[in-house]
């Protein structure tokens, strides 16, 4: 029998949500006429407090500090997580010495050391903000139908916009794939649905263009593109195609999620089609190499490996849990797609005969470091797994595989994973409120500003470091202001950036957005 992914409705848990006020800065130079002379002319009000070299009120009692490294918005009637507010780095100042601050409605004008900085506060719902960040992916992320990394030749300047390849590519585009099929679902737009395919099939190239069945590329470029100087490059039978190898279980968890999505929710016979026989020759060469993606060389991926053999090494045991999960859910979407028992038969014989079920649920007995992407694959890999999976014994323990891994997400307020938890686990007790507000407070500028907030008396730093020999706090700071990154990494890395010379494409936001749109959890 094959079961189709279907909305929660009504939802048991549901958010209502209205307009939220969305920080729009707008850099001046001093000499503008649009600068309001009281700005420039005023002499600063000072407070006795240390470090407060600025200080204005707002109407209403909102009052505004401004240091040597940047400015604080504290307002008593806010709720308790936007009462104080930080504004700090270029996403906000022309630098951080805040020397002059003038409130108006709406808005606060902010003099520094070295310029004038506007920032309107915008009242956007969540929907007007998933509109904004669709034309952003239209206007500089779009590589082919992928969505693409975003360089800056010059900082800051979007118009500097370059396109480029990265690692990941398959695996974004699937992500970005995945919020139009969704938001195709919810609204039945044309344009959602145009681009939802055009997402879908640079999935599907990524198998194609390698000239090896079942065997996707990382990325492609054309000729006369820029080449990235890492990685294993292969030309294409075309001649004008050069493609990257040593693909990750990155790329085939989200291959095999869109596969899904896809599959499911676009109104399309021929593409519903191609969906069924991609996955069907990625899993023929995943199971009948013992679970392992074999490269150009002859040899399995460096992270390709889903075989009990590389789960008994050293290296493969920590990876065992996910890696496990990973396996089930290629199989099971397979299944899914094509309705072939010979698909079904793997699948039980991987969970059960092999125990990849029970194993996936070890993630706390064998974890060695707390990893963000990790985290990433496993709620992607659980979301088709739970929505499929029938029988009882097998939701059980993948509910519990999942609860090892939310241990540690809940304290993240992600809402993807969070979404991601409520569809697989039907009336959990979840901080869904939290989950929107991380929502809310993702910056409308993207821009990879070099950010720093270990300074700060409010944050609480760690003692350790993560993975990366990065210092990360113990004290949850707002997206807006936190370096930006993608769900793969580490909220707690409070200091970063890449001087303003990428941008992300946000699509990071659209899809818990219309997840949570197309599940009932969002009103």
């Amino acid at each position: 029998m094959r079961f189709l992914i279907t909305a929660v409705a009504p939802a048991l848990l549901m958010a209502q949500t209205g307009p939220y006020p969305q920080k729009i800065r707008t850099f001046y130079a001093p000499s503008d006429p649009r600068v309001p002379a009281a700005l420039m002319t005023a002499e600063p009000a000072r407070l006795p407090l240390p470090g407060v070299q600025a200080w204005a009120t707002s109407p209403g009692g909102i009052q505004w500090f401004g240091t040597a490294s940047g400015m604080v918005r504290l307002d008593p009637a806010a709720p308790p997580r936007d009462r104080v507010q930080y504004f700090a780095s270029r996403r906000y100042l022309p630098d951080d010495d805040v020397r002059g601050i003038l409130p108006e409605s709406g808005a606060v004008w902010l003099r520094t050391a070295t310029g004038v900085s506007k920032i309107e506060f915008r009242p956007m719902t969540l929907l007007q903000k998933a509109a904004y960040f669709e034309r952003r992916i239209a206007e500089r992320h779009d590589r082919h139908g992928m969505t693409a990394d975003s360089h800056l030749e010059i900082a800051g300047d979007l118009k500097s916009n370059q396109l480029v390849s990265s690692d990941n590519d398959g695996l974004w585009t699937a992500m970005y794939a995945a919020a139009e099929c969704f938001r195709y679902a919810v609204t039945k737009e044309p344009g959602a649905l145009e681009r939802a395919r055009r997402a879908t099939e640079a999935v599907l190239f990524l198998e194609q263009v390698t000239g090896r069945p079942g065997f996707p590329a990382r990325s492609y470029i054309r000729k006369g593109e820029p080449k990235p100087k890492d990685g294993f490059w292969y030309p294409a039978a075309n001649g004008d195609i050069e493609w990257k190898a040593d693909t990750s279980s990155d790329e085939i968890v989200g291959h095999f999620l869109i596969f899904a999505l896809a599959h499911d929710l676009l109104p399309d016979a021929g593409l519903k089609q191609r969906i069924r026989q991609t996955a069907s020759r990625i899993m023929e060469h995943i199971v009948s190499n013992g679970y392992y993606l074999i490269d150009v060389t002859g040899k399995p991926t460096r992270w390709g490996r889903w075989s009990r053999e590389y789960f008994d090494t050293p290296g493969g045991k920590p990876d065992s849990p996910l890696n496990a999960a990973e396996l089930l859910m290629f199989l099971k979407v397979t299944h899914h797609l094509t309705g072939d028992a010979k698909w079904d038969r793997e699948y039980r014989k991987v969970a059960f005969d092999l125990g990849y079920a029970e194993l996936a649920a070890r993630q706390l007995e064998l974890m060695e470091e707390l990893n963000y992407s990790d985290e990433e694959l496993a709620m992607l890999s659980f979301y088709p797994l739970l929505r499929y999976e029938k029988d009882a014994k097998l939701l059980a323990i993948y509910r519990r595989a999942m609860d090892a891994w939310w241990k540690n997400i809940q304290r993240e307020s992600n809402p993807l994973w969070t979404f991601i938890y409520m569809a697989g686990n039907p009336g959990a007790k979840i901080d869904l409120d939290s989950a929107v507000w991380v929502l809310q407070r993702i910056p409308l500028d993207l821009i990879a500003w070099d950010v720093k907030n270990s300074h700060r008396p409010d944050v609480r730093m760690a003692t350790g470091k993560d993975r990366h020999g990065r210092g990360e706090a113990l004290t949850f700071l707002p997206p807006d202001e936190r370096p930006v990154m993608k769900w793969n990494g580490n909220p707690f890395v409070v200091d970063g950036g890449s001087g303003g010379r990428r941008e992300d494409d946000g699509a990071f936001y659209l899809l818990p957005y219309w997840m949570g749109r197309y599940h009932g959890f969002l009103k």
